[in-house]
């Protein structure tokens, strides 16, 4: 038999998918995936229920439902200040899971490098591999990990066309300051870099934290690539309602990837 791929020989089937099919087949306290401890909220289960009877049941437009996109732009624009337009800047996609590769894949090319912060969540190192791009770990030390200014910027010299940011960090539980935010940004523009950044945890933030959206900053909104999506906020993880929030030109590309 010929060959396989090499890209699919560079990592392992998820670790943490892995951990919970052994809790599940041992009864034992998963601590591997984020799965919240809060039912979903009841209006949307009555929504859900509703539309099971009544419909629709056939395709919506391919990157997503005009009454849904609009409501992240609405969402989006309430929490971040950022006013988006849900048709030329919104994509709507399977999960965060999906929005982060067709992200990865609408932007770098073959031989590119992006820079990820370490320790990571185990799909970004998983999709720069798969997009043909290669990574560039740039460590979080603990105990507040924090992360040297210094490295990050050798990591960007070295031709870095993207920084993915997960923030609020999965699995650190790291929120970042404005100050560190403000360091990435401006490497992210000294170098002509985009910034692809993970929000999922954007409202499971506690005192004296905040969370800070990259695309707000100063010089920023062009060059931030937002994947984001329901599961944690709702508690609707199974529910894979996941978007990408991006300038035209990059969502133009992220509805080709996600057409296919």
């Amino acid at each position: 038999m010929r060959e396989l791929s090499e890209r699919t020989s560079e990592f392992t089937d998820s670790v943490i998918r892995r951990m919970t099919r052994i809790a599940n087949r041992y009864g034992a306290v998963n601590l591997s995936q984020g799965f919240p401890d809060f039912d979903p909220p009841k209006a949307m289960t009555d929504r859900l229920a509703q539309v099971a009877g009544e419909g629709p049941h056939q395709y919506a437009l391919t990157w997503g439902a005009q009454n849904f996109r609009e409501a992240l732009a609405d969402k989006y624009e309430h929490f971040s200040g950022i006013k988006v337009d849900p048709d030329s800047e919104i994509v709507v996609t399977c999960g965060s899971t999906e929005a982060m590769m067709a992200a990865m894949m609408s932007v770098v090319n073959p031989g590119d490098k992006v820079v990820i912060f370490s320790p990571f969540y185990e799909n970004y190192g998983a999709d720069t591999i798969l997009s043909g791009a290669q990574p560039i770990y740039v460590p979080l030390v603990p105990p507040a990990f924090d992360f040297d200014a210094e490295l990050l910027e050798d990591a960007f010299r070295q031709g870095a066309k993207a920084l993915i940011l997960c923030n609020p960090s999965n699995p650190c539980g790291k929120v970042f300051t404005y100050d560190e935010l403000k360091i990435i940004a401006d490497l992210a523009i000294k170098y002509d870099a985009y910034v692809i950044t993970d929000e999922v945890y954007e409202h499971i933030v506690y005192a004296p934290n905040k969370h800070i959206y990259m695309a707000s900053l100063p010089g920023m909104r062009e060059r931030t690539i937002v994947c984001n999506s329901l599961s944690k906020t709702y508690s609707i993880t199974g529910w894979r309602l996941g978007y990408v929030i991006a300038n035209p030109q990059v969502i133009d590309r992220v509805k080709k990837v996600h057409d296919f």
